[in-house]
């Protein structure tokens, strides 16, 4: 494509050559230089004549040129620290070529999508055409697709981005993008790191999961919570959103009540010495026998919750070595799990919630209903259902906690955006109180973002809610042990240990134990159930994190086989570039470009499967361009005879987005395994 700065300069040539030119001829007929008549045939003046017909064609062209490209064109910087997002970036491009072609189309949809795996239909496809001609077709003008695809063409202004376009079959765009633009963007990953796209608005993110019962072990159900929060926070918080991560947990509620008065009873002098409560599921299921057996510990326990509830102290004491007790054991699977959480309980909101009713009820909002107070988020009626706000008994449940907390994250934390990470069963819980935090006013929908992300159970293999073969819910200390054993064996299978130190080895079965079964989790869509299988999760072929970081480790490989270090490759790509010569070359770089498309997408929905689907690409892609495309060669003695430097710095561009990736989703790759 030309550029816009040429064509104007050639256009103002023009135009000054052809003043000339009419200067020149006018002096020739009034005879200005001698005063003497010259005839029209004279040769000179035939000569300018024939000049100034040319170049009145070349300035004709030269304005249609002009208008073909308007002034207003999307730049693209030139001067590039990052790689930038090229869908938005077509979008953007090809709304203002569509908005010049169709003024009269305020609506016009812009339409770009990925062209597949077939490179003659290029990078991207602008399916803008047919809906346009729909459009006009309605306002009583009958364009073909076809015609409203050269028609936007036509008004396409220049781009770096942009090698060529083609139009196609009924009116499709095909468009394909510049190497050098390619290159220019991958080299970035070298001088200033896997930077992520630009935000729009920076916003105030709260992510609200995992939320664990105090005084009950972490099971299976709470790892789908934990695992996607942390994973979504981490997106976020790499993009440059402000970002508070919260453990909503349940520490407070009737259920104390019966601990404190089991501790009083089991351990009475737990004031002056610390009781051995190590084992709080066994202490809990204690206290729940008495609870549903014995009528007189049970009247003891509802005493007991309204003595923490008035904050008597021994109480209180009671209260917090439970809680600590079972924090301990929490941080325990939170570490070795790379998880980070600010606490922030049901009984920090206890206050909030006094002051929250009190609000409610003098501004007329709640209802009497059978001795409960309830909100209606909607009319009542037509299978709408209202929040319990004040029980029967006086005491006050989920909604009110949560209501609180809404209240508080917007209002208080100044929350712009609020994501509850909770199982597909609450659905209806979080709609209700969406519903009813916008009636009282504490959301706007025009300021304020707020999202369920919802998950399905986990089954075992046999399809039904994974439990332990007794019948048990599976501890998720449990798991993690029997991750740990098995990814030890595999890799003793492989017969790692033989080539591995021990340290190396230890990294590589953590690395492929929480790995596995953080990518199993991850890699499907959360709407749905999915089956839990180590023997899945540990196979070493196809979309599995075994796959994945061998793949990584194999990449890593490469450079150090030809004995290069980091502050090598440093070295290496201030003096080489990036190789995308080779077809396999720049399919493999298209690849990589796509990583901000990636991470904002998933900001729109949340669905982590699509980096681990994008994960998995490059790394399949990886394996065709080095099939295709030697790094380094060697003679029959092993010896290096030729190092093919641009592609040794494609392949560790590649590790540094795969990295990136792998952080996002909480997998920590090893460089030998």
């Amino acid at each position: 494509m030309a550029n816009i700065t040429d064509i104007e300069e050639d256009t103002k040539s023009a135009e000054q050559q052809l003043q000339f030119l009419k200067k020149s001829i006018e002096e020739l007929r009034k005879g200005v230089t001698d005063r003497t008549p010259i005839s029209e045939s004279s040769e000179e003046v035939q000569k300018l004549l024939t000049d100034n017909v040319k170049l009145k064609h070349r300035l004709k062209i030269l304005q249609q040129a002009i208008n073909k490209y308007p002034t207003s064109s999307i730049s693209v910087n030139t001067e590039c620290t990052q790689m930038e997002s090229i869908q938005e970036l077509l979008s953007s491009i090809f709304s203002m070529a569509i908005k010049t072609a169709f003024p009269d189309l305020p609506e016009a949809p812009v339409v770009i999508s990925l062209s597949g795996n077939n490179i003659k239909f290029g990078d991207y496809q602008c399916n803008s055409a047919m809906p346009i001609s729909n459009m006009l077709k309605q306002s009583g003008r009958k364009v073909s697709p076809r015609d409203v695809a050269d028609k936007i063409v036509q008004n396409l202004s220049p781009q770096e981005l942009i090698e060529k376009l083609e139009v196609a079959g009924p009116g499709f765009i095909n468009i394909f993008i510049n190497r050098k633009y390619g290159h220019a963007r991958l080299s970035t990953i070298f001088s200033h790191g896997v930077k992520p796209p630009k935000l729009e608005k920076s916003m105030r993110v709260i992510v609200d999961f995992s939320s664990p019962n105090i005084a009950k072990e972490m099971h299976v159900g709470h790892l789908r919570s934990t695992i996607i929060g942390e994973s979504i926070a981490r997106l976020l918080e790499y993009l440059g959103y402000s970002v508070l991560r919260l453990n909503h947990v349940g520490d407070w509620g009737t259920q104390f009540g019966m601990l404190i008065a089991h501790l009083k009873d089991k351990y009475p002098d737990y004031l002056i010495k610390s009781p051995p409560i190590g084992d709080l599921q066994s202490f809990y299921k204690e206290a729940k026998i008495r609870f549903d057996e014995d009528p007189e510990f049970k009247k003891r326990a509802y005493a007991s919750v309204v003595q923490l509830q008035s904050l008597e102290k021994d109480h209180v004491k009671a209260w917090e070595m439970i809680c600590d007790v079972s924090r301990k054991e929490f941080q325990k699977i939170y570490d070795r799990l790379g998880i980070t959480l600010e606490e922030r309980g049901e009984s920090f909101y206890q206050k909030l919630m006094e002051e929250l009713v009190k609000e409610l009820e003098s501004g007329g909002y709640l209802i009497e209903d059978e001795g409960r107070k309830i909100l209606w988020g909607d009319e009542p009626g037509n299978g709408s259902i209202p929040m319990t706000i004040v029980k029967s008994d006086g005491g006050f449940t989920y909604d009110t906690s949560d209501l609180a907390a809404i209240k508080h994250r917007i209002q208080q934390e100044k929350a712009d955006w609020v994501i509850y990470v909770a199982d597909a069963g609450q659905a209806t819980h979080f709609q209700i109180l969406f519903k009813c935090a916008q009636k009282l006013g504490i959301i706007d929908p025009k300021k304020h973002r707020l999202d369920h992300v919802a998950f399905g159970v986990v089954l075992g293999e046999d399809k039904k809610k994974f439990k332990t073969r007794s019948g048990d819910t599976v501890r998720l200390i449990d798991l993690l042990d029997e991750g740990l054993r098995r990814a030890k064996d595999k890799l003793n299978e492989k017969d790692r240990h033989s080539v591995l130190t021990e340290e190396e080895l230890e990294k590589a079965q953590t690395s492929v134990a929480y790995g596995c079964i953080k990518y199993a989790d991850l890699s499907h869509n959360f709407n749905h159930e999915y089956i839990f299988s180590f023997d899945k999760m540990l196979e070493d072929k196809g979309n599995t994190a075994v796959y994945l970081l061998y793949a990584y480790t194999r990449i890593k490989s490469i450079a150090r086989n030809a004995n290069f270090t980091a502050e090598d490759i440093e070295k290496m790509s201030k003096q080489h570039s990036i190789s995308l010569e080779h077809e396999k070359e720049w399919k493999l770089g298209k690849v990589l470009l796509r990583f901000p498309d990636i991470l904002l997408k998933i900001t729109k929905d949340l669905y982590l499967h699509c980096l681990c689907e994008y994960l998995y690409e490059i790394a399949t892609i990886f394996t065709e361009f080095y099939d295709s495309c030697y790094c380094i060669e060697k003679d029959s003695s092993g010896d290096i005879v030729k190092i093919n430097y641009g592609r040794i710095l494609l392949t560790e561009a590649t590790a540094l987005v795969m990295e990136k990736c792998f952080h996002i989703l909480g997998l920590n790759p090893v460089e030998k395994m």
